[in-house]
């Protein structure tokens, strides 16, 4: 079975915790698709280059999760020539067989534009600068600036902006908890199983 979830929204809106618990829910695999924006970004060096010479293992790096190897990535995000280099990568995990989830920016608007599902997990700046600063410590003014800045940059680029495809189901985390938030995407995607089995019978 090829069945993709595209699972799109701003940085610490909840998208990864509800693609790792869609994609555990249904046995599909997951790509969490920023990971692969982080690691160009902290390799350093020419980052199209980084791009094209991407392994799995670069995946594994611990200095993947910080607010500057965020940053990094939101900055080499805005590249073409990076963001040509991993659409590949994605596009084929997206369809392999067995169901795939995949989080990021442009998954529903641009890699995976013909996914079975397609989310957009948002929610308010404060709640992701809140949620962010219990992460990762430090100032919580300075991380809701970082947050409203990466917001602007990623919705403001040229290519492939940070956007609700047309056709994304929204879900507003900012008064969810994780499992009101996880049971309300799963229930999406069950429908859409469900409803992709009885069009398989007739």
């Amino acid at each position: 079975m090829i069945f993709t979830v595209a699972i799109d929204g701003p940085a610490a809106a909840g998208k990864g915790t509800i693609s790792r618990a869609v994609a555990a829910r249904f046995g599909f695999r997951h790509l969490d698709t920023g990971l692969l924006y982080r690691v160009v970004g902290v390799k350093g060096g020419d980052p199209a280059e980084a791009a094209r010479s991407l392994a799995p293992g670069d995946l594994l790096r611990d200095d993947l999760r910080t607010l500057e190897a965020g940053q990094a990535a939101s900055r080499v995000a805005a590249l073409p020539e990076v963001r040509k280099a991993l659409v590949d990568f994605q596009r084929r995990f997206a369809r392999a067989e067995g169901g795939a989830v995949l989080d990021g920016r442009d998954i529903g608007t641009v890699i995976c534009p013909e996914a079975e599902v397609k989310l957009y997990v948002t929610a308010s700046p404060e709640v992701r600068a809140h949620r962010r600063w219990l992460e990762v410590g430090g100032d919580e003014a300075r991380v809701l600036a970082e947050v409203k800045e990466r917001d602007a940059r990623d919705m403001g680029r040229a290519d492939a902006p940070l956007k609700a495809a047309a056709d994304a189901v929204v879900i507003d985390t900012s008064a969810m908890g994780i499992d009101e938030a996880v049971g309300t995407a799963c229930a999406v995607v069950e429908r859409k199983l469900v409803k992709g089995a009885q069009a398989g019978r007739t």
